[in-house]
Parts: structure tokens; sequence; C-alpha cells
């Protein structure tokens, strides 16, 4: 399995495009333009509902692109690259709520194509063997997270040091892309596919089903707490210019747990290593609910342990997914599109109901808030993802995945 580093770079740039953005596109468009958090979360809300159409067809059109497909993703790759540039380093050419509208649309479609190509090719790079998926996640997901991880705190870092930190932020990102996009080239050429398989084969399966719910459960607390972290910094915290490092921390954190907690999932099983992990993110949710003004501190010990949980939600889950696709569907295309969109679906939970909430409570970014609005905030950004990893829980104990007595994960 040569190319690997190749591997680990593209997952560092689509990673890049994911989650992090939600984490400052919504505050940066309502504090540069003063776009409404309610117009944005509707907005959001809108376009995950086209990803409930988008999604599942470009897992279609994947499984049939066969010795195209390098042009098709390195398209995928200019689009993303040029969709960034147009959210952060274009002034508004329209009412921005519709340009942010637009350039998001293209960036998230681009992620989704490039996503669901980029694992279901790791299926057919990693062979038939455990060992070869094992491999593969381990640089894949380890990329992911520093990618992450990277466009986490850039922007934050570049503040205070250049005018336009979030326009140097997207012209780096483009520049990565096309580098990224050149080293992957040669995996995409050459390849024959898999015969596809229909979408009702896939769900028919019962364990893939079960992973699917359980991914769209366990991935929301991320989505809530992405969303509306830098609102608790800023606002509940009171603590401006600590959003960088304790963001360094939290993804950090999820980078470096990564191979320890594949090497626990080794010895002790994928599902023990997940359960410990899930835990572990309820202790560390209970306990954000007693924090207040002044408590950054606190809260950064929060970030570490948190962010280690994150590193095995982000490894174990879509690599146990991976090898049921192996099995179930070897293409894999439709199968990850579905896995796109459950993870999609859960950004949408948080920006569609919770971002309204918080304006309808009376809260408003960078000003100073009442203590209801204070308040809600809190059991938004850590409340309720306690209860939905306790439900996560539950549907985990009740999953059997079929597993070895030593999980190769």
């Amino acid at each position: 399995m040569n190319r690997l580093p190749a591997f680990a770079l593209f997952a560092a740039v689509i990673n890049a495009a994911g989650l992090p953005i939600y984490i400052y596109a919504p505050k940066y468009y309502a504090d540069t333009y003063g776009v409404s958090l309610t117009a944005l979360g509707a907005l959001l809300a809108a376009l995950r509902l086209f990803d409930v159409v988008q999604d599942p067809l470009l897992g279609w059109i994947s499984e049939r692109l066969d010795r195209a497909k390098a042009w098709a993703v390195t398209g995928g790759a200019v689009v993303l690259a040029l969709s960034m540039l147009g959210l952060f380093a274009v002034a508004p050419p329209i009412a921005p709520l519709w340009w942010f509208g637009i350039t998001i649309t293209a960036l998230f479609s681009a992620f989704s194509f490039l996503t669901i190509n980029f694992y279901a090719q790791g299926i057919a790079k990693a062979g038939a063997g455990d060992d070869g998926h094992v491999r593969l996640a381990a640089w894949r997901e380890t990329g992911a997270l520093l990618g992450i991880c990277v466009a986490a705190i850039a922007p934050t870092l570049l503040m205070g040091q250049v005018s336009s930190p979030f326009a140097v932020f997207a012209l780096g990102f483009a520049a990565m892309t096309g580098i990224a996009a050149l080293l992957m080239w040669p995996e995409w050429k050459g390849r024959t596919q898999a015969q596809p398989t229909p979408i009702r084969t896939i769900l028919a399966d019962a364990i893939t089903r079960r992973l699917l719910v359980l991914a769209l459960v366990n991935a929301t607390p991320l989505a809530v707490s992405s969303t509306l972290f830098l609102f608790y910094v800023d606002s509940r915290l009171q603590a401006p210019g600590w959003e960088g490092p304790l963001l360094v921390l939290f993804f950090l954190a999820a980078a470096l747990s990564s191979p320890l907690w594949s090497a626990v999932a080794r010895r002790f099983g994928a599902k023990r290593t997940l359960l410990v992990a899930m835990v572990l993110a309820v202790l560390s949710f209970g306990y954000t609910l007693t924090l207040g003004a002044g408590d950054q501190v606190a809260f950064a010990v929060v970030c570490v342990l948190s962010g280690a949980t994150i590193g095995a939600d982000l490894t174990l889950l879509p690599a146990m997914f991976a090898r049921r696709m192996a099995r179930v569907s070897p293409n894999g295309g439709q199968g990850f599109g579905l896995w796109s969109l459950v993870n999609k679906l859960t950004l949408a939970f948080a920006a569609a109901v919770l971002l309204p909430l918080l304006e309808q409570a009376g809260f408003r970014s960078g000003a100073d808030n009442p203590a209801q609005a204070l308040d809600l905030l809190t059991w938004l950004y850590a409340g309720v993802p306690c209860g939905l990893k306790l439900l996560a829980i539950v549907l985990l104990t009740r999953l059997s995945l079929e597993e070895p007595a030593r999980d190769p994960i």
C-alpha cells in the first residue's frame, strides 16, 4: 500500500472544507455582513434538504465513473477551491445571504463528491483483508483530523497578523487543494471498479442501517458543539481571544488520540473502545454545564478530553462502516453517499434548530446578552450533546457488528 501520504493529504484537504467551515462561516457572515442567525440557519437547513437528493445521486455517479474518475475528481477539487475563495476571499457581489448560499452550496457539493469517491477508493485500496483497512484508516483519519485542526485554528491565528485573515486562509486552502489533487491523480487512473450496488441492496443490510443511525446520533453532538463553539467561548466564557488556542487543544487532542484509539481497539475491540470514548464525552459535556464567565482554563481541560473522544468517533466509526461496505457494496460509492448525507444532516440540525432558538432568546453575536440567552447557549452547547451521546451509547450497546474476538480496527 504505497502512496499513503497522498491519501493523508487529500483527507486533510477535504476535511478542512467540512467541519471548520461550519465553525466559522455563520459567525463570519453574521459579524461581517450583519446576516441574521435565523436566516443563516434556515438557509443551511434548506441546503441539507437538497443533500437528501444530491448525496445518493453523487454516490450513483461515483460508481459509474470508472476511468473518467481522475478527471471528475480533479474537477471537483477545482470547484472546492473556487468555492472557498468565493465564500471568504470575495466581497459578496449580491446580497450577502444569497452569496453565502451559492458559495456554500458549491463548496459542500464538491466536498460530498470528493468524500464519496475518496472513501470508496479506500475500499479498493485496502483490499479484502482487515490489515489493509487498518493501515489506510490510520493514515486517512489522522490526515483528516490534522486537516480539520489546521483549518480550525488558521483563521484565528491569522487575526491581527494580516488585514484579511479569512481571505488568506482561503488562498492557502486553494493552493493545498491543488497540490493534494495532483498527488492523488495516479490513484484514480487505470483502476477498474466493481459492479455498482443498488442503494436498496445496501439499505437492506440491517447492520448497515444500524451503523447509519448510530452515525447520525453520535455525530450530532460534534455538529452542535462546532456550530456553537465560537459563540460559547466569546459570550458564555467571556474569553475573546481564546478561541484559537482552545480550538488548537480540541482538534490537536483529536488528531493525536486517533492512533491511540486504533491501538486500543485492536486489543479490546472497536465496540468496547467506542463505548469508553462515548462515556468520556458524556462526562466532558456534563462538566461543561457547570462553567461560566472566566472558566476558560477549566474549559481548556474539557477541550482536551472531548477532543480525544472525537478522535475515536472519527477513526473507528468510518473504519467500521468501510469494512461493512467491503462486504455489502465493494464499489462503495452509494454507501458512502449515504454516509455523507447522514453526517451533513447532523449539521443541518445544529443550523436549523439551534441558531434560531438562540436568536429568539435574545442572543446577539458580539453583544451583551441577557442571562436567559447565555443559559440557553450553555444548555444547547453542552446539554443537548450530552443527551445525544447517551442515546448513542444505547444504540451501540444494542448493535451486533459480528466482530471477531480481537477487532482489527
